[in-house]
């Protein structure tokens, strides 16, 4: 199933629901910071058991308790819902 690219409009609207994302470099990114480094690893073990699920895998970095995420979709060019969902349910992980 092919995935569009959000137009500017749209990313504008959605990011509007979700807290603590930005667009940084043309992706939907955010930044988290855990207590340490167990907590930062098991978020990013729930995160890419979704991910895998949705068959939409994140560009992230880890070191130590910091995680950042950077979310596109690369067949689509660009921002799509996948991202936007995908942001969805990593802030209900974080809730």
């Amino acid at each position: 199933m092919k995935v569009n690219k959000s137009s500017a409009a749209e990313i504008q609207s959605h990011l509007k629901n979700l807290k603590n994302w930005k667009i940084v470099s043309e992706k939907l990114h955010r930044e988290i910071q855990f207590a340490d480094f167990n907590e930062a690893f098991a978020f990013m073990t729930k995160v890419a058991v979704i991910a895998e699920q949705m068959n939409h895998h994140p560009e992230w970095f880890n070191v130590y308790n910091k995680v950042r995420i950077d979310l596109t979709t690369h067949d689509a060019g660009g921002i799509s819902e996948k991202d936007f969902e995908l942001a969805q349910k990593i802030d209900k992980l974080l809730s």
